[in-house]
């Protein structure tokens, strides 16, 4: 590509505008599928995609929305390249750029993230670090409003850790123009980075540490794991986030057709109860089935196709 490359590394970078263009794309990639339409806007572009870590819904939604798209992918893990033997982001980059068309990558790291995307001359998307999951929100987001319309207005609430994907969702609150309640205990509020946009973001997002106050009258509820990859204090977590469970009590406060939300992989019995993930109110397989079709949208537009 010439030109600076269109990286997608966080939800911030973007206006509420563009994000809006992307999702209106994603929605008709998707009515279109259904009738059975793949156009081959990235005919002989491939995409190479680079994990740290183990992945089931990043990866197989990449490769399968690169795939209708016309594309083709290129499977990497860390381990697999020089990176295990210490070669630089920025070498690997370098590279990477002279033979692919985009980078996807799930680092664990953001600022490698950063640097990664800085040294290289192709679109870099962000498919997860620990500051951020944007592909995640702009799923949810999509999600939300096949169900029940513009988000704009709508009350989000967030209950037990916080982690990349509340990172994501408070840059959602401001760009969309819905408001933000997080319940988290106060031992796991958020790291300075986060906690600075969720002051900056002023009325849009609150954070409190009581789940009952935060999902009252609530249109989503939302939660995701306790323990994540790497953490090693596992049980200490589940005895402070318990009382943090998304179960039909906790449910009932929200409002009477709330939505519940969860990126999965779920560990059912501690942030969420089976009755609600599997209940009538649970969008959870929607939300992992439209990080394909807003992911084909992200990879439209930083190829610059899609009229975006």
């Amino acid at each position: 590509m010439t030109g600076t490359p269109r990286h997608f590394l966080n939800l911030d970078d973007f206006t509420g505008g563009e994000l809006r263009g992307m999702l209106e794309l994603a929605r008709e990639l998707k009515t279109g599928l259904a009738e059975g339409k793949r156009p081959q806007l990235l005919k002989d572009k491939v995409l190479a995609m680079i994990f740290e870590r183990q992945s089931t819904r990043t990866r197989v939604s990449f490769d399968v929305g690169m795939r209708q798209l016309g594309g083709e992918t290129l499977m990497l893990s860390g381990q697999e390249m020089q990176l295990a033997r210490e070669e630089t982001l920025e070498d690997t980059a370098r590279v990477m750029s002279r033979y692919v068309d985009a980078i996807m990558i799930r680092i664990l790291s953001h600022q490698d993230l950063l640097d990664l995307a800085g040294a290289a001359t192709v679109p870099v998307i962000n498919g997860l670090t620990r500051r951020a999951h944007p592909c995640q929100v702009m799923a949810d987001v999509m999600t939300f409003e096949e169900h029940r319309g513009n988000i704009r207005g709508a009350k989000i609430a967030w209950v037990g850790d916080s982690n990349n994907v509340l990172a994501s969702w408070v840059n959602a609150a401001e760009l969309f123009g819905c408001s933000l309640s997080i319940a988290v205990p106060e031992d796991y509020w958020p790291e300075k980075d986060l906690m600075g946009d969720i002051q900056n973001a002023g009325d849009a997002v609150r954070l409190i540490t009581d789940p009952h106050e935060a999902v009252r009258d609530a249109d989503l509820v939302i939660t995701d794991t306790w323990v994540s990859m790497g953490d090693t204090d596992a049980a200490e977590r589940r005895r402070d986030l318990k009382p943090y469970r998304v179960d039909t009590n906790l449910m009932a406060g929200a409002s009477k057709d709330a939505l519940f939300m969860h990126c999965l992989p779920a560990h059912r019995g501690d942030e969420v109860t089976d009755e609600v993930i599997d209940g009538p109110q649970s969008v959870v397989f929607d939300e992992a089935e439209n990080r394909l079709h807003a992911q084909k949208a992200i990879l439209c537009w930083a190829f610059g196709v899609g009229n975006l």
